[in-house]
């Protein structure tokens, strides 16, 4: 599940870590989450299956998600820094368009990272680390994630068995994992 719609979202900001402002869900992010968590559980309920644990990166948006999620399923969500945002160096807590102009295309971030953040195959090696840990220990359980768009859409691109290429290039951006929205991942 990727957080609902923040304050970053709406005044188009790149937030990672450190989070440089305070970066909350709006209102209309916590309803998304809301409606999103509520229809999981209604799906899950006719399977006559629950949410067993939640595990959600650190920063404030997913963690607000995270808590939203655990109340409808009565679960603690634990927090994860391996789950963050991607780590946009130098573009942190300013507008994405500069860090857009960073590259020419997005292939480039592959390999290449920021100033001071990180490339895309520095975020799959972070987040599949996790992955693996959670699978080792909880294998069979109904685990929800909660991340951001960049880890998220790698992670999907992983679980289709596509390197980091192709998953640019099968996973275009309006295909992505969208704010509050929930995919399963097998």
């Amino acid at each position: 599940m990727r957080h609902g719609q923040a304050k970053s979202n709406v005044k188009e900001v790149c937030s990672c870590w450190p989070e440089t402002f305070k970066n909350p869900l709006t209102i209309y992010g916590k309803e998304m989450v809301r409606e999103s968590a509520e229809k999981l559980e209604k799906s899950l309920i006719l399977k006559g299956q629950t949410v067993d644990l939640i595990f959600s990166s650190d920063l404030l948006r997913a963690q607000q998600t995270a808590n939203i999620v655990g109340k409808i399923f009565g679960v603690k969500p634990k927090f994860d820094e391996r789950l963050r945002e991607i780590n946009f160096g130098v573009y942190n807590g300013k507008n994405l368009i500069g860090m857009w102009k960073f590259f020419k295309k997005e292939e480039e971030r592959i390999k290449k990272a920021p100033p001071g953040g990180e490339s895309y195959n520095q975020i799959v090696k972070r987040i599949m680390g996790a992955i693996k840990d959670i699978e080792k220990k909880y294998k069979g359980r109904i685990v929800v994630l909660v991340s951001h768009e960049g880890p998220l859409f790698l992670l999907q691109g992983r679980a289709m068995g596509l390197s980091v290429k192709e998953t640019i290039e099968n996973v275009l951006l309006d295909k992505r994992i969208h704010k509050a929205e929930i995919r399963e991942l097998n």
